[in-house]
């Protein structure tokens, strides 16, 4: 059961839209979760629920008001064409966008837990030894909080690889613009290809199951090391 050149060529697709997503949903996740750890505000409940909205919404849900709200008729579709960028959706970078939104609970919650946990007095004796927000961040919170970060980095960039419903409402099947690895299986399983569909599949298995083992094993080994320091 070998792999041919259009499989590969989904998995490099595939590898490439998850790292993209899980960088930037890092970028754009830490100030959000800060907020939320941070905040005393109204406005945690909502804002919180609405981060967390993928977890329980059907991607076809999130799919189909994404194509309405990049679609040419959209603000954002309008202001994509007018900048000479097209729409987004079935473009890479309309599966980015989406991804984005489908994945942001996974890489928000994590990061947000680690900050609730480093609590506020670490960060308020920096203060007192002359230490600016930024320099707080960088060398105490972020430290820290490495934990829920490499955690919110695992599951962001897994999450993405896995996913199907909202790729395939916002991407389609373009062959190197938008066919992931999900989506070439659902292609195979549909035109009969089962040797190929197994193939993509166990190789998605494997993948799956040493993402986890390898996050597992990370947690087990820092919950050992604080419970040795503990004692």
């Amino acid at each position: 059961m070998n792999l041919s050149e259009s499989d590969i060529a989904t998995i490099w697709l595939t590898l490439k839209l998850a790292t993209t997503v899980t960088v930037l949903l890092l970028i754009v996740a830490t100030p959000i979760a800060w907020w939320l750890a941070k905040t005393r505000s109204w406005l945690k409940a909502p804002i919180s629920a609405l981060v967390s909205l993928p977890l329980v919404l059907p991607p076809t849900v999130l799919g189909f008001y994404l194509l309405l709200a990049m679609g040419p008729n959209s603000a954002i579709g309008k202001l994509t064409q007018s900048l000479g960028l097209g729409t987004l959706p079935f473009t890479f970078w309309g599966l980015v966008v989406a991804s984005m939104v489908y994945s942001m609970p996974f890489v928000v919650q994590p990061i947000q837990n680690a900050i609730e946990a480093i609590g506020n007095r670490p960060l308020e004796a920096a203060a007192t030894l002359g230490a600016g927000p930024v320099d707080r961040f960088f060398t105490v919170a972020l430290p820290l909080a490495k934990p829920g970060f490499m955690t919110a980095w695992v599951l962001g960039f897994a999450h993405t690889v896995g996913e199907f419903g909202i790729v395939l409402m916002i991407g389609g099947s373009i062959p190197n613009e938008t066919r992931v690895v999900s989506v070439q299986i659902y292609d195979h399983v549909e035109s009969l290809q089962y040797a190929q569909a197994h193939a993509l599949s166990g190789a998605m298995l494997v993948f799956s199951f040493v993402v986890l083992l390898v996050l597992y094993t990370y947690q087990h080994k820092r919950k050992a090391i604080g419970m040795t320091y503990g004692q």
